[in-house]
């Protein structure tokens, strides 16, 4: 049976929703990963107002589209953030900065992202894909030099805050899928072990597997998808170039905007990238993975127009089925770090 090829809306949240299903429609997507931002879906309204989702399941029908995931990065990324700042005001609606105080920022980020549990449960949908922020991210360089106390009281504070919206998820049964990411509490392969334990590895609590912000990090995303196969609750399909310019491009960015040659990688549509694709839809074979693949446009040389369609037909061509349990052997016998 042919994976579910979706649409992530995030990128298109300055387009009104319709306008998105109509465009995803036309290239041959079968549905959308919606982002829970511009006028896509209001997990505040969703949660209570039958009228309002009945409304989007109008619009998806209308064009032949299925939704297997919502996503609130947005509100996720407030829930832990430290400093909250004009960076957040930015992208935060006035219902959840209201004061701009900190902590009531949180707060009030943590009940959207409850609400969009609920939202999404109303809708039919099992998993909830986003961002957690984090308190300590400020800390990467780790210079001045920061204690293993600091960094401890980091992973109990994303704990401490994330557990009681993971306790609704638990009620109405969904999932969240954490988009491993720099910024985040999880943003590599140790820091996502770390995080799991935190929360006791609880199952409401998963990962969103996106290549890019991996292979940039010299990553494995192969090696990802086997070690934390049990977590693999969604898939996004992100490319990613690196270019080294002779040893003078930072793998950090250097501060230079997106495409800027100087730049040591960018985002670019898949299929255009480094991302080894063909390996990774193997390994999610091998792990028993049937949701959604879901592609997010984000090329910055590309027309979007150009770009989404022309990602879709590489995926298209490259996802195929396992036959089966062809890997359960292998799978069963591999080792894992530890």
């Amino acid at each position: 049976m042919r994976r579910p090829v979706t649409l992530f809306t995030g990128q298109w949240a300055d387009l009104p929703f319709e306008e998105v299903c109509r465009l995803a429609s036309s290239w041959g997507y079968d549905g959308l990963e919606i982002a829970c931002w511009g006028d896509h879906l209001d997990p505040d309204r969703g949660a209570v107002d039958d009228a309002y989702l009945d409304g989007r399941r109008a619009l998806l029908d209308r064009y032949g589209l299925q939704v297997h995931a919502i996503s609130n990065h947005l509100k996720g990324q407030a829930v832990c953030d430290d400093p909250i700042d004009a960076r957040h005001r930015a992208m935060l609606p006035d219902s959840v900065w209201g004061d701009g105080d900190p902590e009531g920022v949180r707060r009030r980020a943590a009940e959207e992202m409850k609400n969009t549990a609920r939202t999404a449960a109303r809708l039919g949908v099992d998993t909830v894909v986003g961002f957690t922020g984090s308190a300590i991210w400020k800390y990467v360089a780790m210079f001045p030099p920061v204690s293993q106390d600091v960094v401890d009281a980091g992973y109990a504070d994303f704990a401490n805050r994330w557990n009681p919206i993971l306790d609704v998820f638990d009620e109405v049964g969904v999932r969240f899928a954490h988009e491993v990411h720099p910024s985040e509490i999880a943003y590599d392969y140790w820091t996502t072990k770390r995080t799991l334990e935190a929360i006791g590895h609880r199952e409401a609590f998963g990962l969103n597997w996106d290549p890019s912000h991996m292979m940039w990090q010299d990553l494995d995303p192969v090696a990802f998808i086997l070690d934390f196969a049990d977590r693999i609750y969604h898939v996004d399909c992100k490319d990613v170039k690196l270019h080294t310019g002779g040893g003078r491009n930072g793998r950090l960015g250097s501060h230079l905007a997106w495409a800027d040659p100087r730049r040591g990688w960018d985002f670019v549509s898949t299929g255009h990238g480094d991302v080894p694709w063909e390996q990774c839809f193997r390994a999610l074979n091998a792990i028993g993975y049937t949701g959604p693949v879901s592609i997010e446009w984000e090329d910055a040389g590309m027309d979007r127009l150009v770009g989404a369609p022309d990602a879709l037909r590489y995926v298209r061509s490259h996802l195929f089925d396992a036959p089966a349990a062809a890997f359960d052997a292998a799978f069963s016998n591999r080792s894992q770090p530890s």
